[in-house]
């Protein structure tokens, strides 16, 4: 099982020393069958007044760090190294309930699923809805997947990826109009679309991992990525990333779902002092595999 490991650094700076409130951050990688961690290191400065640990409403694991100390300088510096198993793509059979669209949720499912079908943007001249339909064989059954896969590979060809570094996601009917976005414009857009279908759809906050070997096909790397996980009967949740074009979780390192990006949010909190006293924000992440860290440090020794 392949092993990687995440160093994500956050570092908030100001001109003079300012007091902290509450920040609350979603870092660690969410265990499963395909993802496992092994080993985590968190390095907080100042060190908070309290941290713990919680589970929010999707059961992703969400840390809460309380400060008593001012500073001029506020970092989060996390590393953890998790084996990666990534999840071949999923086959159904003409038998599966999925295997054609449209299918039917069952019925002790829908409950728990109603959420992630319920279309939660406005479309209100149906340019969305108008969009998606396209991916429809007319009068005829169409496999499911080859509408998720014609869609992933659609937003990634068709759209200019686009890193913008102002707060939030912009919304789906922008990114249709604009034709340009980010990884979490791209999620949403997709998720938004998927849901004008009844298909659920949710979102996925987490890393890309970019081999050596696919690095010019990859984007999004170095920061912290976004994509969608579909719920088809049979199949359970299957990840497509239309910034990338990939299906299945190869690549992908999973930390947090949600039904909205809002509530994915890597690191967010408060400062108690004017506005003026902000400076800069700074981020970095990489992501390497134990292969590249041994010929790296293969590399240094020599």
């Amino acid at each position: 099982m392949p092993l990687l490991t995440i160093h994500h650094k956050t570092e908030y700076r100001y001109n003079r020393p300012v007091a902290f409130g509450e920040h609350r951050f979603m870092l660690r990688p969410s265990d499963g069958h395909d993802l496992r961690v092994l080993d985590s290191r968190l390095r907080i400065s100042p060190e908070p007044m309290s941290l713990r640990w919680i589970h929010d409403v999707f059961g992703n694991s969400v840390a809460i760090a309380d400060f008593d100390a001012r500073a001029d300088r506020l970092v989060f510096d996390w590393h953890v190294t998790v084996a990666h198993n990534p999840v071949e793509d999923f086959a159904l059979t003409p038998d599966d309930p999925a295997f054609f669209y449209p299918f039917v949720y069952d019925d002790a499912e829908l409950p728990d699923l109603v959420q992630y079908i319920t279309p939660q943007y406005p479309d209100p001249d149906g340019k969305i809805a108008e969009w998606v339909r396209g991916f429809l064989d007319e009068g005829a059954p169409s496999p499911t997947f080859e509408i998720l896969s014609r869609i992933t590979h659609a937003i990634r060809d068709k759209f200019d990826y686009r890193r913008r570094h102002a707060p939030g996601t912009q919304s789906p009917g922008d990114t249709l109009h604009l034709g340009t976005g980010t990884c979490r414009d791209y999620a949403l857009f997709m998720i938004e679309a998927l849901r004008r279908l009844g298909i659920a759809a949710r979102f996925v906050s987490g890393y890309l991992f970019v081999p050596e070997d696919v690095a010019q096909h990859h984007v999004g790397g170095g920061s912290t990525h976004a994509w969608v996980q579909v719920y088809l009967p049979s199949a359970g949740w299957i990840e497509f990333d239309p910034t990338n074009g990939i299906v299945g979780t190869r690549d992908l390192i999973r930390v947090a779902v949600a039904r909205d990006p809002r509530q994915a949010i890597p690191l967010h909190g408060v400062y108690i002092g004017t506005q003026d006293a902000f400076d800069v924000m700074e981020v970095s992440i990489s992501v390497v595999s134990d292969e590249e860290r041994s010929g790296a440090e293969l590399e240094e020794a020599l």
